[in-house]
Protein backbone atom coordinates (compact mmCIF):
# COMPACT_ATOMS: atom_id res chain seq x y z
CA UNK A 1 0.00 0.00 0.00
CA UNK A 2 2.71 2.38 0.52
CA UNK A 3 3.48 2.39 -3.45
CA UNK A 4 -0.25 3.05 -3.92
CA UNK A 5 -0.42 5.93 -1.31
CA UNK A 6 3.36 7.43 -3.43
CA UNK A 7 1.68 7.15 -6.70
CA UNK A 8 -1.85 8.83 -5.43
CA UNK A 9 0.57 11.53 -3.80
CA UNK A 10 2.06 11.96 -7.24
CA UNK A 11 -1.17 12.65 -8.91
CA UNK A 12 -2.17 14.78 -6.75
CA UNK A 13 1.00 16.52 -6.80
CA UNK A 14 0.55 16.96 -10.62
CA UNK A 15 -2.62 18.05 -10.84
CA UNK A 16 -1.61 21.03 -7.99
CA UNK A 17 1.29 21.95 -9.86
CA UNK A 18 -0.84 21.98 -13.56
CA UNK A 19 -3.28 23.80 -11.60
CA UNK A 20 -0.79 26.45 -10.34
CA UNK A 21 1.12 27.21 -13.39
CA UNK A 22 -2.25 27.76 -15.75
CA UNK A 23 -3.68 30.33 -13.03
CA UNK A 24 0.21 31.86 -13.05
CA UNK A 25 -0.23 32.42 -16.94
CA UNK A 26 -3.92 33.45 -16.05
CA UNK A 27 -2.66 35.82 -13.41
CA UNK A 28 -0.11 36.89 -16.00
CA UNK A 29 -2.02 37.56 -19.04
CA UNK A 30 -4.48 39.21 -16.33
CA UNK A 31 -1.95 41.96 -15.59
CA UNK A 32 -1.05 42.44 -18.57
CA UNK A 33 -4.37 43.00 -20.25
CA UNK A 34 -5.46 45.75 -17.15
CA UNK A 35 -1.57 47.29 -17.32
CA UNK A 36 -2.27 47.67 -21.41
CA UNK A 37 -5.85 48.96 -21.09
CA UNK A 38 -4.37 51.60 -18.64
CA UNK A 39 -1.69 52.81 -20.59
CA UNK A 40 -3.66 52.56 -24.41
CA UNK A 41 -3.76 49.22 -25.92
CA UNK A 42 -4.08 45.92 -24.48
CA UNK A 43 -2.59 43.25 -26.86
CA UNK A 44 -5.77 41.13 -28.75
CA UNK A 45 -4.00 37.74 -27.61
CA UNK A 46 -4.66 38.38 -23.61
CA UNK A 47 -7.99 37.74 -23.85
CA UNK A 48 -7.40 34.53 -25.70
CA UNK A 49 -4.79 33.23 -23.13
CA UNK A 50 -7.30 34.13 -20.51
CA UNK A 51 -10.16 31.80 -21.61
CA UNK A 52 -7.56 29.04 -22.38
CA UNK A 53 -6.05 29.31 -18.92
CA UNK A 54 -8.71 29.36 -16.96
CA UNK A 55 -9.86 26.29 -18.71
CA UNK A 56 -6.59 24.38 -17.68
CA UNK A 57 -7.33 25.39 -14.43
CA UNK A 58 -10.63 23.84 -14.57
CA UNK A 59 -9.51 20.73 -16.10
CA UNK A 60 -6.65 20.39 -13.49
CA UNK A 61 -8.66 21.31 -9.94
CA UNK A 62 -12.10 19.27 -11.10
CA UNK A 63 -9.92 16.01 -9.87
CA UNK A 64 -8.66 17.99 -7.15
CA UNK A 65 -11.88 19.23 -6.04
CA UNK A 66 -13.75 16.12 -6.11
CA UNK A 67 -10.85 14.54 -3.91
CA UNK A 68 -11.37 17.40 -1.61
CA UNK A 69 -15.08 17.51 -1.47
CA UNK A 70 -14.99 21.03 -3.20
CA UNK A 71 -16.79 20.22 -5.94
CA UNK A 72 -19.88 19.11 -4.91
CA UNK A 73 -20.24 17.50 -1.76
CA UNK A 74 -24.33 16.92 0.19
CA UNK A 75 -22.73 15.67 3.39
CA UNK A 76 -25.08 18.34 5.66
CA UNK A 77 -27.12 15.25 4.88
CA UNK A 78 -26.01 12.23 3.70
CA UNK A 79 -23.39 12.19 6.68
CA UNK A 80 -26.73 12.78 9.44
CA UNK A 81 -28.38 9.40 8.00
CA UNK A 82 -27.63 6.32 10.12
CA UNK A 83 -25.22 3.39 10.43
CA UNK A 84 -23.05 2.35 7.22
CA UNK A 85 -25.85 4.39 4.95
CA UNK A 86 -23.56 7.77 4.36
CA UNK A 87 -20.43 5.00 3.75
CA UNK A 88 -22.24 3.44 1.06
CA UNK A 89 -23.45 6.77 -0.60
CA UNK A 90 -20.25 7.94 -0.51
CA UNK A 91 -19.40 4.53 -2.45
CA UNK A 92 -22.06 5.13 -5.01
CA UNK A 93 -21.06 8.53 -5.39
CA UNK A 94 -17.86 7.89 -6.59
CA UNK A 95 -18.76 5.04 -8.64
CA UNK A 96 -21.45 7.01 -10.23
CA UNK A 97 -18.60 9.71 -11.00
CA UNK A 98 -16.05 7.69 -12.56
CA UNK A 99 -18.41 5.78 -14.56
CA UNK A 100 -19.71 8.66 -15.92
CA UNK A 101 -16.57 10.17 -16.25
CA UNK A 102 -14.89 7.04 -17.94
CA UNK A 103 -18.24 6.71 -20.49
CA UNK A 104 -17.67 10.06 -21.15
CA UNK A 105 -13.77 10.39 -22.46
CA UNK A 106 -13.96 8.88 -25.91
CA UNK A 107 -16.54 11.43 -26.91
CA UNK A 108 -14.39 13.95 -25.27
CA UNK A 109 -11.35 12.42 -27.62
CA UNK A 110 -13.72 13.22 -30.62
CA UNK A 111 -13.88 16.62 -29.15
CA UNK A 112 -10.26 17.46 -29.01
CA UNK A 113 -9.41 15.51 -32.66
CA UNK A 114 -11.81 18.06 -34.38
CA UNK A 115 -9.80 20.90 -32.87
CA UNK A 116 -6.92 19.63 -35.32
CA UNK A 117 -8.74 21.32 -37.89
CA UNK A 118 -9.40 24.59 -36.23
CA UNK A 119 -6.53 27.22 -35.41
CA UNK A 120 -7.31 29.96 -32.30
CA UNK A 121 -7.77 33.71 -34.22
CA UNK A 122 -5.58 36.05 -32.45
CA UNK A 123 -2.52 33.06 -30.89
CA UNK A 124 -2.87 31.54 -33.71
CA UNK A 125 -2.23 28.08 -31.64
CA UNK A 126 -4.52 24.33 -33.03
CA UNK A 127 -7.53 24.23 -31.02
CA UNK A 128 -6.77 20.44 -30.16
CA UNK A 129 -4.61 22.23 -27.46
CA UNK A 130 -7.17 23.78 -25.73
CA UNK A 131 -9.89 21.35 -26.64
CA UNK A 132 -7.84 18.79 -24.41
CA UNK A 133 -8.90 20.33 -21.48
CA UNK A 134 -12.11 18.43 -21.72
CA UNK A 135 -10.87 15.25 -21.95
CA UNK A 136 -8.13 15.98 -18.91
CA UNK A 137 -10.85 17.25 -16.41
CA UNK A 138 -12.83 14.10 -17.04
CA UNK A 139 -9.52 11.45 -16.62
CA UNK A 140 -8.51 13.37 -13.67
CA UNK A 141 -12.17 13.15 -12.31
CA UNK A 142 -12.46 9.83 -13.02
CA UNK A 143 -8.83 8.64 -11.66
CA UNK A 144 -9.90 10.65 -8.28
CA UNK A 145 -13.02 8.87 -8.20
CA UNK A 146 -11.85 5.99 -8.98
CA UNK A 147 -9.26 6.02 -6.29
CA UNK A 148 -11.75 6.82 -4.04
CA UNK A 149 -13.95 4.28 -4.72
CA UNK A 150 -10.33 1.29 -4.49
CA UNK A 151 -9.62 3.19 -1.07
CA UNK A 152 -13.14 2.43 -0.11
CA UNK A 153 -13.33 -1.11 -0.54
CA UNK A 154 -9.67 -2.14 0.15
CA UNK A 155 -10.58 -0.44 3.71
CA UNK A 156 -7.71 1.92 3.35
CA UNK A 157 -9.86 5.23 3.23
CA UNK A 158 -13.47 5.89 4.56
CA UNK A 159 -14.53 8.00 1.17
CA UNK A 160 -14.71 10.88 3.47
CA UNK A 161 -13.70 14.15 1.54
CA UNK A 162 -9.83 15.12 1.87
CA UNK A 163 -8.81 18.28 3.35
CA UNK A 164 -4.86 19.30 2.31
CA UNK A 165 -4.64 19.99 6.04
CA UNK A 166 -5.44 16.85 7.11
CA UNK A 167 -2.94 15.10 4.68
Amino acid sequence: MKRAERLIDVLVQLARIGAGISFSVLIGAVLIQVVGRFIGSSPVWTEELTRYALLFSVAFGAGLSFRTGDLVNVDVICESLPGRVPWLLRLFAGIVTAGLAIYLLPHAWKYVSIGKMQTAPALGIKMHYVHFTVWLMLALLALFASLRVVGMLTGTEDGKPRKPEED
